[in-house]
């Protein structure tokens, strides 16, 4: 077994007088997708935004590729190769297409075979490429979000429910898209509540809870398990299809 790329051992997170993560230990392999499933306000943002440093762990360890990251800086944490796709997309509404990628773009301009890569997945960005990203639909700035985290390789990407209000059809090309971002190694932590989109992607998967992982294990074994699955989450992927 690989070592994993991501550890955290341990790690409290407090935001104000609350004591959101309570002691989260969890390890993800490299080049591997591990979906964490939980409960509304069980801590899965919160762990994904104390990983990427928006939030400092109060407690605990975090590592990434056997460095300790807990507490540096946001900028500091991507110039190592992670990016961060939020639920809230993170989009500048005023700047053209073009420009959201440039920004995103850490080496320079973004290279035309890695646009058309991403075109090849997104094809609505091309089209909307010298637009405002103000006047995409939802859809097209969760396109537009994850673009922005892939337009250069990274080693491990965080993504908060990419899903969350998507039409179908751009669902199925997100999968393709992060499909073929594992083919080329690269290591995903995904929060989602779509279990279908989860169950497509996920080799392994944690389930939190309370603040805490409960529950840790591959997902092809969650996904046969229809009691297990109602314990952890209340519901069944049988349920979903």
């Amino acid at each position: 077994m690989a070592e994993p790329i991501l550890t955290l051992s341990g790690v409290h997170t407090h935001i104000g007088q609350y004591h959101i993560l309570q002691g989260v230990d969890l390890d993800v392999a490299p080049g591997e997708t591990t979906a964490l499933l939980g409960r509304n306000g069980a801590g899965k943002t919160t762990t994904l935004r104390t990983i990427m440093g928006l939030w400092s762990p109060s407690r605990g360890e975090i590592r990434f590729d056997g460095r300790p990251v807990g507490g540096l800086a946001t900028p500091e944490i991507a110039r190592m190769g992670v990016a961060y796709v939020p639920e809230s997309m993170g989009v500048f509404a005023d700047l053209t297409v073009r420009e959201n990628m440039i920004l995103a773009a850490r080496e320079g301009p973004p290279q035309p075979a890695r646009l058309d890569w991403i075109f090849g997945f997104f094809p609505a960005l091309k089209t909307f490429w010298n637009h405002p990203a103000g006047v995409l639909s939802g859809g097209q700035k969760q396109m537009l979000s994850i673009a922005r985290a892939v337009v250069e390789p990274r080693r491990l990407i965080l993504i908060d429910e990419p899903t969350k209000g998507i039409a179908p059809a751009i669902v199925e090309n997100m999968i393709r898209a992060f499909r073929e971002l594992k083919r080329s190694g690269v290591t995903i932590l995904l929060v989602e509540q779509n279990l279908r989109f989860a169950q497509a992607l996920a080799d392994a998967v944690a389930v939190m809870d309370d603040g805490r992982i409960a529950h840790r294990g591959r997902m092809r074994d969650l996904a046969a398990d229809a009691d297990l699955q109602s314990r952890l989450l209340g519901l069944s992927l049988g349920a979903h299809a």
